[in-house]
């Protein structure tokens, strides 16, 4: 029979101890080895109920299982082909001169996009973009239900005003737990976007009309013909790069198309 969510995979399992004078019990070299087998015996099948308690029953406590829609490191296009990509319509980071390009498909919700956002971004953007050698683009790829697209939506009335990498940031800085979708609502959206020197009324009217989803949509679709099927994903000049890898390994393809 299938389990419910969250239901328990724990088997009990009940031993009776014989009916001992325990006060009179002679110990003969005999009992003591049959006690030590009884014990190894035990032992084993203490441990094999655990292992089978991790196979079949997920995870124990004190380690989560991952919540649904949470996104896996997901595979590759093919390994080391060239893949035609455009920078889409949001404005570059970076010189639009420059001989790398790096097109990054993300979703606002995405831990691994906030992991590179938080831990390789800046390198990259202090080593390449800000020397000229390569540019930054960002695409849109919200794909982890509603409140990513609501996300995608705020950013492209960001781009509207001018505030699209302020936007950028803040939703990457404030990103809460993938559970937590609390801050994806029009007013807390249009407070921040105040606060990064938007037009509030002219942000609200614009998010609850979805008057960008078009562009959202249109960026999905271009991603997912380039064969994304997950985020983060980078094309630098074309090359894919899937996950939120080290700054080492944007590093080697850099170098490898500077040195063209």
């Amino acid at each position: 029979m299938a389990k419910k969510s969250g239901e328990s995979s724990k088997k009990v399992v009940s031993f009776k101890i014989p009916n001992v004078d325990f006060k009179n019990l002679k110990y003969t070299p005999i009992l003591m080895v049959l006690l030590l087998v009884a014990s190894f015996l035990l032992g084993a099948l203490t441990t094999k109920i655990s292992y089978l308690e991790k196979q079949n029953g997920g995870s124990q406590a004190g380690t989560p299982a991952q919540p649904a829609g949470t996104p896996s490191q997901p595979a590759a296009p093919a390994p080391g082909a060239k893949v035609s990509v455009t920078n889409g319509h949001f404005p570059l980071k970076g010189n639009s001169n420059a001989k790398v390009t790096i097109v990054e498909f993300a979703d606002f919700r995405c831990p691994f996009c906030e992991q590179f956002f938080t831990q390789t971004e800046s390198q990259i953007i202090k080593d390449y973009v800000d020397t000229g050698k390569a540019k930054l683009a960002f695409r849109q790829y919200a794909f982890l239900g509603p409140a990513s697209t609501f996300a995608a939506n705020a950013a492209e009335c960001a781009n509207d005003q001018g505030k699209f990498w302020e936007f950028h940031d803040y939703l990457y800085k404030n990103q809460p737990a993938e559970t937590d979708t609390s801050m994806y609502n029009t007013d807390t959206l249009t407070q921040a976007a105040t606060s990064l020197g938007m037009d509030g009324n002219t942000f609200r009217s614009c998010l609850d009309g979805k008057k960008d989803d078009s562009k959202a949509s249109a960026d999905l679709a271009d991603g997912q013909k380039a064969g994304v099927n997950g985020t983060p994903t980078f094309f630098v000049n074309g090359t894919s790069l899937v996950g939120a890898e080290p700054y080492s390994a944007f590093k080697t393809i850099i170098d490898q198309e500077l040195a063209k």
